[in-house]
């Protein structure tokens, strides 16, 4: 599937997403580009996000239990993100990673709709992904391709909500 967007630099690019290989080379370039994503994050996350700790070995346990798709640009992984099937028929969507230099260049959208159309495939009801209550413009970004939030949670050790859960049903 691909996808032309604006780049952060305003250039147009091509992004291409795909289902990842999982070979070395692709996991290292994921694991640094899950890692650079959300390092962002840090300063501003109570719990500090638990995928700045993400490892080569980390992600590949993943890819044994989860579908990854990887979006590039020129051949180079510039985001990413997770798949795997939870019951009722909901697909749950984690470790959405899009690298700062290419946000709000279509890299998350393109994305978002490969893992819509992968959800469709496998049979899923719904779509359903975690985002930490601090982060506003990835709530609203995720309320524009059509998710609403529901269920306030609470990271371990919490005792007030720290994440909502959000879905989108599939028809």
């Amino acid at each position: 599937m691909a996808k032309t967007g604006q780049g952060g630099g305003g250039v147009m690019e091509a992004v291409t997403v795909r289902p990842m290989r999982g070979d070395a080379a692709e996991i290292a370039a994921v694991v640094a580009l899950i890692r650079g994503a959300f390092a962002d994050y840090v300063d501003q996350l109570d719990p500090p996000p638990s995928a700045v700790r993400e490892t080569a070995e980390s992600i590949t346990a993943l890819l044994g239990r989860e579908l990854g798709l990887v979006a590039e640009v020129g051949g180079t992984a510039v985001g990413c993100l997770f798949l795997q099937r939870r019951e009722r028929g909901d697909i749950y969507i984690g470790r959405v990673a899009v690298a700062r230099e290419h946000r709000r260049g279509g890299v998350g959208r393109a994305l978002m709709a490969a893992a819509e159309a992968e959800a469709r495939r496998l049979g899923g009801a719904r779509l359903t992904l975690g985002v930490r209550l601090a982060l506003d413009g990835n709530r609203r970004f995720f309320a524009s391709l059509g998710f609403t939030e529901g269920a306030l949670h609470a990271h371990p050790g919490y005792d007030r909500p720290t994440w909502v859960e959000m879905t989108k049903a599939l028809d």
